[in-house]
């Protein structure tokens, strides 16, 4: 094994860091939501606007990617990310509680703070997966994903959970304690972690460059991302990203309520259902992490095929949910939930392992852009999907008469989407792209491409 590639333990701590980028965006989405809506008494449309404006920020994530492509090291940029979202994290606190007493000056304290924490995540997370592409031995590729991503949702149950003993009897000074608490070990948690984790060895750096030779003219940003969405991998990578986190994130609004409305679900039995689909989850990444690391190789350790399954199970279990709404209290309800999340982590492993492939497939110097495209693309999605979900069900409601009608033709539409997910991602893998010099061809121009594209 050569020296620049990551050991588990390694990819362990670049695990602590996804898990302290979890940490912090777990209080400002949901702690610091449930704290402007039920203690403030402020509509809940503005927390909704804040989250939107963080996910709609990470556009900026090819742009990040492209800074650390040209600087050769990601280190700096992970670590400054988590910088900028830790003084996100405590800005947004303390213009939570600015809000009880000058809402416009707290509202304009949390769009600004909002803004450090869509800036942090794009820099820090779009690096974080660079890294993992360009040192983890390819075999290990999906365990590493599954490694990284469960250790982020680990951040997520870890804080909530401490969080929300700590920040009990409340008060605004518990809420800013606790939120920079959390904040300051996050950083300190990714500087130590970092510490001497990046290392290319001499005598690799002629034969797996991380930036343009010396000498040689460094791209625009522009050109750059021009550069990559010419190529038809990356560009139809792109598209798959989308339309499958689209379909993801679309029922993570509904999928309650219509337990509620469908079943006559309690909120405590809604929540715990809740519950049961992220163990599915879990489950799904866990099989699909172990297949990719076990059976590299072979059919069944394939990220294609892991993806294409999960995507066509997605598909499969949201149409059982289109069978529960019209059958009732007869189907399997709490099965196909756990069914639906353990597709759902299955696919997004299996996905995330192919994007760590596929980074340094094609021009090469372009990971970074490359990476920030597909979480640029990632966070549109997600920032989209639970608006469009809640907003198709209203209507559906609206022309429907019978409520689990409606929601079934809204999750009929979610199926259609993993559908073509998986037309898509069965073309994803089947030629082997080989990276190009800079210098192959001029690039087409700038103009041309369009950049309105944007990760969790």
């Amino acid at each position: 094994m050569s020296s620049a590639t990551l050991g588990w333990g390694q990819i362990a701590r670049l695990g602590l860091v996804q898990a302290s980028l979890g940490a912090v965006v777990v209080l400002t989405t949901s702690t610091l939501n449930r704290v402007i809506v039920v203690e403030l008494a402020l509509p809940a449309l503005l927390p909704g606007l804040l989250v939107a404006w963080h996910y709609l920020l990470q556009v900026l994530r090819p742009r990040m990617g492209y800074g650390s492509d040209v600087g050769g090291r990601r280190t700096p940029w992970i670590v400054g990310g988590i910088g900028v979202l830790a003084c996100g994290g405590v800005g947004a606190a303390l213009a939570t509680v600015w809000m009880a007493s000058a809402p416009v000056a707290g509202i304009a304290l949390a769009m600004l703070s909002f803004t450090l924490i869509g800036v942090g995540v794009s820099a820090s997370g779009t690096s974080l997966l660079v890294l993992l592409a360009k040192q983890v031995d390819p075999a290990r590729r999906a365990a590493a994903a599954t490694v990284v991503w469960l250790m982020m949702i680990a951040g997520f149950a870890v804080t909530a959970g401490i969080a929300g003993q700590l920040l009990d009897p409340y008060s605004p000074e518990r809420l800013v304690a606790v939120t920079t608490g959390v904040s300051a070990l996050a950083f300190c948690v990714t500087v130590i972690a970092m510490h001497r984790l990046e290392r290319v060895p001499v005598d690799a750096a002629a034969s797996q460059p991380s930036a343009p030779a010396a000498g040689a003219a460094t791209p625009s940003f522009r050109e750059a991302l021009a550069q990559v969405w010419a190529e038809p991998a990356a560009r139809r990578f792109t598209t798959f990203v989308f339309i499958s986190m689209l379909a993801y994130s679309a029922q993570d609004l509904i999928l309650e309520p219509f337990a509620g409305t469908a079943f006559g679900f309690t909120p405590g039995e809604s929540t715990r259902l809740s519950g049961v689909q992220h163990g599915g989850v879990l489950a799904g990444m866990l099989l699909a992490g172990f297949a990719g690391s076990r059976f590299a190789g072979r059919p069944l350790g394939s990220l294609r095929v892991w993806t294409v399954g999960g995507c066509l199970a997605s598909a499969l279990a949201l149409l059982g949910l289109v069978a529960s709404g019209l059958v009732g209290t007869g189907w399997p309800f709490k099965a196909n939930v756990f069914v639906l999340g353990a597709a759902n982590g299955a696919f997004s492993i299996a996905a995330i392992g192919s994007m760590l492939r596929m980074a340094g497939e094609g021009r090469e110097a372009r990971e970074g852009v490359r990476m920030g495209l597909w979480g640029g693309a990632q966070a549109i999605a997600f920032g989209l999907g639970g608006l469009a979900g809640a907003a198709a069900s209203d209507l559906a409601r609206r022309l429907i008469g019978s409520p689990g009608a409606a929601y079934a033709s809204v999750f009929a539409c979610e199926a259609l989407l993993f559908v073509v997910a998986a037309l898509l991602a069965a073309r994803i893998g089947r030629e082997t792209v080989r990276p190009v010099r800079a210098a192959r061809e001029d690039p087409p121009p700038a103009h041309a491409v369009a950049v309105r594209m944007e990760t969790r």
